[in-house]
């Protein structure tokens, strides 16, 4: 298969109106719907040049005979419900965690799931080598708006849990959508579970003032100060657009993704006596101890959302994700989706009668620790295929080569693997040590830099 030229893991991501400009943007958007010719939801994030780039591709769609749907500003996760459940594809106008200055847009297919790679190369190959189709005056597409997707979306989200439980356990939460598209579902949906809400950067702004959109420690230390001054329950943050849950426990301790992941993974299994678990394979050993616990069985995937959404959808899976805090229920959405899991975990905490800290602490423990080392672009394969030789050459750790290289030690494992979207390799090795995770780690990057040329 030929390589892709625009596309990364989900989509394509550039500097707005640099390279993302409207004239690129519509072409893109006709390539794709070239290929669709049907009706096309449209929805974005609160990114400045959203608006701009919404306008561009409708116009685009349009040209290429299909209709259009504009959905307005609502998270990725909720543009994926609708076109699941309503259309024949979609395109989110949205650079997630990006900072303010990038915009980008992500291709659906029509269950909501990211576009496979067979048809993104041919998107790139009509983009480039050919020509989208151009519909004649009397064959242009039509063009709606659907305005009652977000109330929808909330009210089915919430269908999913015990809203008593919820509501009877007066949790006290503080919530921080980062000015992101979350802004428009996170606070009503608390709202409506009965929660006592207070909001930090809840205002819609594509100029990301409170916070940079990434939730990461360091940008939530606003979230985690508030949490200990009010005594709450739990934090809450969101990343640009909504797909992603990052909680602060009642201590105002930061909670890694894949501990969010296993906790829910372990609620999931139980209800359910079980199911099939997909994760990628830079995940915690943590959710395979939890599946063996619990009567499930976990899939490992490549890394990519959208690689586990469709491996849920092949295996009929109960649950999946990733370790970023973006979690996927596939009975709601085939995508990372905040608001089932904000509604999942407060239903946990309201259920166990027990705070966030101490459930969190019921689960295995392990020690993750990452790191990420310079590799231009063309250096990747060679450097990869260098490490998987000396590692089945010389000694007798277990490999993976899903997705890079992973090494299966008997203290822990440790995952080689080139970024998609930039000239760097990623290295994290998990153990029950901090500290011999960090010489693991380190040991990776190693292997990496002896074979680089």
């Amino acid at each position: 298969m030929s390589k892709k030229r625009l596309f990364g893991t989900f989509g394509v991501r550039r500097v707005a109106n640099e390279e993302m400009t409207p004239e690129f943007a519509s072409r893109l958007a006709a390539s794709y719907g070239t290929l669709v010719q049907g009706t096309v939801a449209i929805g974005g994030d609160t990114r400045t040049t959203t608006p701009m780039l919404k306008n561009s591709i409708a116009a685009g769609l349009l040209s290429s005979g299909c209709d259009v749907v504009d959905l307005g500003i609502l998270p990725t996760p909720a543009i994926q419900y609708a076109v699941r459940k309503y259309y024949d594809g979609g395109i989110i106008v949205t650079a997630s965690h990006n900072p303010p200055k990038y915009n980008g847009l992500k291709f659906v297919d029509e269950d909501g799931i990211g576009t496979r790679d067979e048809m993104e190369i041919e998107i790139e190959d009509i983009f480039f080598d050919g020509e989208p189709k151009r519909a004649s005056w009397d064959e242009i597409g039509k063009s709606y708006t659907n305005n009652n997707i977000i109330n929808e979306y909330i009210t089915e989200a919430i269908k999913g849990v015990d809203i008593e439980a919820i509501k009877d356990a007066k949790l006290k939460v503080v919530v921080d959508t980062g000015s992101g598209a979350g802004s428009y579902t996170a606070p009503y949906l608390l709202r409506k579970l009965g929660c006592d809400v207070t909001t930090i950067n809840c205002q819609a702004d594509g100029h990301f003032p409170g916070r940079d959109p990434e939730p990461i420690e360091e940008n939530l230390q606003d979230l985690i100060s508030t949490v200990k001054e009010l005594n709450a329950d739990i934090g809450l943050a969101h990343d640009g657009d909504a797909d992603r849950t990052i909680c602060i426990d009642e201590l105002g301790n930061f909670v890694l993704g894949d501990k969010t992941f296993t906790l829910v993974e372990k609620a999931m299994l139980k209800e359910n006596n079980g199911g099939t678990i997909v994760t990628t394979v830079a995940t915690s050993t943590a959710i395979y101890d939890i599946a063996e616990e619990y009567n499930g069985e976990v899939i490992a995937t490549a890394v990519g959302d959208l690689l586990v959404a469709r491996k849920l959808k092949e295996t009929n899976g109960l649950f999946g994700g990733e370790e970023n805090g973006g979690l996927i229920f596939p009975d709601f959405v085939y995508g990372r989706d905040a608001a089932m899991t904000v509604c999942k975990i407060l239903e946990i905490i309201a259920k166990e009668k027990k705070p966030l800290s101490q459930l969190v602490g019921e689960l295995p423990v392990y020690h993750t620790v990452k790191m990420k080392t310079p590799c231009p672009d063309d250096q990747k394969e060679n450097v990869m295929k260098k490490i998987a030789e000396e590692i089945e050459n010389t000694t007798d750790y277990k490999l993976d080569t899903t997705d890079g290289v992973k090494i299966l030690r008997d203290d822990g494992w440790v995952i080689i693997r080139p970024s998609g979207t930039e000239p760097i390799f990623r290295c994290f090795a998990e153990t029950d040590e901090m500290e011999k995770s960090k010489e693991m780690t380190e040991w990776g990057i190693s292997l990496v830099n002896k074979y680089l040329e």
